[in-house]
Formats: C-alpha cells, sequence, structure tokens
C-alpha cells in the first residue's frame, strides 16, 4: 500500500476508435483506392473476429478505412505483402508480442485532464465520507496516456491531505500508451482542465530544451502501479478487493453479452457499497443484480 505524502503541496478512457470509417465497399485493389496492399472484405471478417476474441471490441463494419490504415502499418514493420499472409502469421501463434502490437494498432485512446469532472467531485465527497485514516485502495481499468489514474491522484491528494493511506492501480490493454503514462510527461497546452494551483502544487515545468513541456511529481507518480490488463481474458492480478473502480468509456466497444462478464468480473474484484465509475454514453441499467445507480454514471457494487 502506498501511503500519500503528507509533505505533498495544495489542488477519461478508454479506448475509442478514430472515426478514419468510410466504407470502402467491396473492391479493396491497391490500383483502385491508390493503396499499398490488398484489402478485401475477407480480411475485415477476420481482423473483426481476431479483435473482438483477445479484446472483446466489436468493431462495426463502417471501419475498414481505419483498419487498413492501422495494420498496414504491421504489414510493413514485419514484412509482409498481404493481409492475409499476416492474418495467417497471426493466427498461428497463440500468444506474444505481435499479438500486443495488433492490439495496440486497432485502439487508441481519447482521454484529458479531469474529464467528466462530476465525476472527480463525487469522488472527492465519497473520500470525505469515510473516517480519517481508512485504508484506500483504487483501480483506473482503462489508464490511456495517464490523464484519468493522475486526475484521480490529484482528488485524492486534495480530499485526504495525507490522512490515511491511497493506492491506485492503473491499467490498460494498450502497451504504448502505458508507457507514455508510466513517464507522466505531458505537453502543457494539454492541461486545459488542470486549475492553476493544481498546476503549481503537483507538475514540473520543462526548462530550455523542454519547454512547453511538464512532468508529473515524484511524489504523485509514486502513488500509482501501471501494468497492463486485458479485461476480457487472462486472470486478474489483484489480491486486495477495491474500493472504487473507473472503468469509463470502454464497455462501449463490447457487445452486450461482454458488457455483462466484465461487469460480473468487476463485481467479483471490489467491495460491497464500492463505487464504479463509468461513461456519460455507459448504462448498466440490464444489471441492477450487480451494481445500483448511485448518481449521474456512478453504481455501487450490490
Amino acid at each position: 500500500m502506498l501511503t500519500i505524502d503528507r509533505s505533498l503541496p495544495a489542488s477519461a478512457a478508454s479506448p475509442l476508435f478514430d472515426d478514419e470509417d468510410a466504407s470502402l465497399g467491396t473492391s479493396f485493389g491497391p490500383a483502385a483506392q491508390g493503396r499499398e496492399f490488398v484489402w478485401s472484405n475477407r480480411d475485415f471478417a477476420r481482423v473483426q473476429a481476431l479483435i473482438y476474441k483477445r479484446a472483446g471490441i466489436s468493431l462495426h463494419d463502417g471501419k475498414h478505412a481505419m483498419v487498413y490504415s492501422r495494420l498496414s502499418r504491421r504489414l510493413r514493420e514485419t514484412g509482409y505483402e498481404s493481409f492475409s499472409a499476416y492474418l495467417d502469421w497471426l493466427e498461428s501463434m497463440n500468444d506474444g508480442p505481435e499479438w500486443q502490437e495488433f492490439v495496440n494498432a486497432l485502439t487508441t485512446n481519447l482521454t484529458s485532464f479531469f474529464r467528466e469532472q462530476h465525476h472527480f467531485e463525487i469522488l472527492a465527497q465519497h473520500l470525505h465520507s469515510k473516517p480519517a485514516g481508512t485504508a484506500w485502495n483504487v483501480w483506473c481499468s482503462a489508464a490511456s496516456t495517464g490523464e484519468e489514474p493522475y486526475s484521480i491522484l490529484m482528488t485524492a491528494a486534495e480530499s485526504l491531505g495525507g490522512r490515511g493511506s491511497f493506492h491506485l492501480l492503473a491499467s490498460d490493454i494498450d502497451s504504448r500508451v502505458l508507457d507514455t503514462a508510466s513517464r507522466g510527461v505531458y505537453k502543457e497546452e494539454g492541461l486545459k482542465g488542470v486549475g492553476t494551483e493544481q498546476l503549481h502544487r503537483f507538475f514540473l515545468r520543462g526548462k530550455s530544451g523542454n519547454a512547453g513541456m511538464v512532468r508529473i511529481k515524484p511524489e504523485l507518480r509514486r502513488m500509482v502501479d501501471f501494468l497492463n490488463v486485458n479485461l476480457i481474458a487472462g486472470e486478474w492480478p489483484f489480491k486486495e478487493p477495491f474500493d472504487v473502480v473507473f472503468c469509463r468509456n470502454v464497455m462501449i466497444y463490447f457487445d452486450a453479452p461482454t458488457q455483462r462478464r466484465v461487469l460480473e468480473r468487476i463485481h467479483r474484484v471490489m467491495k460491497p457499497g464500492g463505487l464504479l465509475f463509468v461513461g456519460h454514453a455507459e448504462n448498466f441499467s440490464d444489471s441492477r443484480d450487480l451494481f445500483a445507480l448511485k448518481g449521474k454514471t456512478v453504481y455501487e457494487r450490490q
């Protein structure tokens, strides 16, 4: 358990997809579209099946252009001259680094500091509701490039003021964005949701060649552990139940059965009465046996 540094001064996620989604019809030859590789409906259907099986993501039929653009980079990197050959190779492996690259290629992360501000206000109230000295265990399940977990930590530092302990575990399926999150370095122009006092308290400004950049202060960075977690596959490496879980703007990309399966898994790793924060477009009223609506896109674990 990591303890909030008392000397610390005063203060979403998720894999989304680009809108490169114009349908390409049924003829995908490189000559017809000025493309480098042949791209067929069968190739797209195979990608749909593979990403659904691997990550639970349901790619709709309007994502032809996005998938072609993203996976073309993998063909160049691996030296394959056709999608068919690349996908054959991928399917020949049960696991391995290229599977991670495949998932990374098909997920992009749109996030910002204090996105959906009302969630952080509710979190602050929740942190104040427990006795001083309470040990908090929190999971941010779609950490992306780190803006969401660091927003959670800033809220905790401001709300608890060093009383008790606060441990945050931040995960994502995309290994690249976790590297960015772990570094904690951002363009200052991207801190639009961060207040002036928070900027001084929680960030270091870059100098000389790093001008225009900021870095999360080490005191805050030490309060979070980052790790790669697939929400639909494998055993989750959690030993202690969570008081709070953020899972925002992720499950809109899952179909209903996958959403239910993930909710059941989240339910099992939470304490009764714990809070689940979800995205503004997500509604789990069909899973009242697991979670009861507590506020605006906030649910309580039953």
